[in-house]
């Protein structure tokens, strides 16, 4: 599983650090910290981070397949 933020688009809401707090960290006003190669056991944490995303800025792809 990859990850990448469009940091463009991200506005520091933080939800992704409220969804997966484990994968995601938020350092001073706007530097978002992440994991861009989690393990497939933190799945359910990534999706729920993307989903809570109000920009949709989290990308989460796969071997073969790709999710906004």
């Amino acid at each position: 599983m990859r990850v990448t933020v469009d940091l463009n688009r991200c506005q520091a809401y933080a939800q992704c650090c409220y969804a997966a707090p484990h994968h995601f960290a938020l350092h001073g006003a706007e530097a978002l910290h992440y994991d861009p190669a989690p393990t497939a056991a933190a799945r359910d944490d990534i999706e729920r981070a993307r989903v809570a995303c109000p920009v949709q800025a989290i990308r989460v792809e796969d071997a073969g397949r790709q999710r906004a």
